[in-house]
């Protein structure tokens, strides 16, 4: 046997001590495809030394598309599709990169909230506490990436989704500008949020993925100081206490390492968040609408009350909605002309308890979502990077964000920043 495959193979055993968190954490996985593949990765590497992602381990959210796999986006509704007949776009590229697809992960229904509930297959802890929640929508796949299972996870980030489980377990979650990676095969929310990318346990490998995923190499540019970005308003309004001292905590050291803070007023972002919940849930009652009478029975009440919210809006509604959210995109673009990146804290609070989420969904789960969730109404690209805190046990989470477009200044900036915290 080959080192992959032996690679492989000790990470199969890993997953087969989990004991419940196995079926919390995977909607399949099968150790015979596993290795097979780790077979195939081994003679494609032989052949092709310098391979960008040669014997790295991934697991797959169930949402991207693999050949001969159903694509089930964790539902019941869902687990009697046809198989894909391909592979998605990005579930290929990582292949042909020498990547060893590891298992798909379980996710929220439909990829739809922010905390990581899942009724269908149970709801995992976070790494840190097992009564926490994991963070979601990628909660299998940040999971696979804390337990030390994959190299990385293959997420989607429709508001938060890649960067909020990432943020809780202490790992890089990238989401790449929306239309610089190709959505093709992979199961979509919302398509004018809805984006693929990596969560890694490292910088270099999250920024390895995206280079795959784009076809694009990150150059490496001499580091002068950086001009940030911090907002006065929105992001850092009603943060809980851990959170508000750490995010301090960062600016005086980013300060202090020679990096110029500048104030952005980013208010009118939060003035229109509701613009988020209106175009995600309109555009994802048109793909599950004529399924709700069977979703009363088998699907996840608080996913289905989420679609239903599109019930309550006019054709009037969306198309002002869709507009401003234009202006709010401009908005954004002209606030950050003079600086290089924005940071905040990821999330406002520290992850909750699985139970208090349960027993109080929506104000929880809109909170979760919230700094994140900003983001993607603008359109921008951002990474959510861990910030280790002296005496903390669980790190924080500092995101540092730009424009649509601007993924190589991001990256750039978090090699910069990243070093300071590790």
């Amino acid at each position: 046997m080959g080192a992959m495959i032996d690679k492989a193979q000790a990470a199969i055993d890993k997953v087969n001590e989990l004991g419940d968190l196995k079926g919390q954490i995977f909607t399949e996985f099968d150790p015979d495809r596993i290795l097979a593949a780790a077979a195939k990765a081994e003679e494609l590497s032989a052949a092709n030394p310098g391979l960008p992602l040669a014997g790295m381990l991934v697991s797959i959210k169930d949402l991207y598309d693999e050949a001969g796999i159903a694509t089930t986006a964790a539902s019941k509704l869902l687990l009697d599709r046809t198989p894909a007949d391909a592979d998605c776009d990005i579930v290929r590229l990582v292949k042909e990169a020498g990547a060893i697809p590891f298992g798909r992960t379980t996710l929220s229904e439909f990829a739809y909230s922010g905390v990581g509930l899942n009724p269908h297959y149970g709801t995992p802890g976070n790494i840190f506490d097992a009564d926490g929640i994991p963070g979601g929508s990628t909660s299998g796949g940040g999971l696979t990436v804390a337990h030390g299972l994959v190299d990385f996870a293959l997420g989607t980030d429709t508001g938060g989704s890649i960067r909020i489980p990432s943020a809780i377990n202490g790992l890089y979650g990238f989401k790449p500008s929306r239309l610089g990676v190709s959505g093709k095969g992979i199961h979509p929310l919302a398509k004018s949020f809805d984006t693929p990318g990596p969560l890694a346990r490292d910088l270099d490998t999250a920024i390895a993925v995206f280079e795959v995923m784009t076809g694009e190499a990150l150059e490496h540019v001499d580091p002068s100081p950086l001009r940030i970005g911090v907002p006065t308003s929105g992001f850092v309004d009603g943060l809980d206490d851990r959170v508000k001292a750490d995010f301090a905590t960062i600016c005086a050291q980013l300060k202090a390492a020679g990096h110029e803070l500048v104030e952005i007023e980013l208010g009118f972002i939060a003035e229109n968040a509701i613009l988020n919940k209106m175009l995600v849930s309109f555009e994802a009652h048109a793909i599950y609408s004529g399924d709700f009478d069977k979703l009363e029975t088998v699907g996840d009440p608080r996913v289905l009350a989420r679609l239903k919210f599109a019930d309550t809006l006019s054709k009037d509604d969306m198309i002002a909605a869709y507009a401003k959210r234009v202006d709010v995109v401009s908005m954004f673009n002209a606030a950050m002309a003079d600086v290089d990146v924005m940071i905040a804290p990821t999330l406002p609070m520290m992850a909750p308890k699985i139970a208090e989420v349960e027993a109080d969904f929506d104000n929880l789960n809109a909170l979760m979502l919230r700094n994140t969730g900003y983001l993607n109404l603008v359109d921008a690209c951002a990474i959510s990077i861990p910030v280790h805190i002296d005496g903390e046990t669980v790190p924080a989470a500092l995101m540092v964000a730009a424009p649509h477009g601007h993924d190589k200044q991001v990256l750039n900036a978090a090699r910069q920043i990243d070093p300071l915290f590790g």
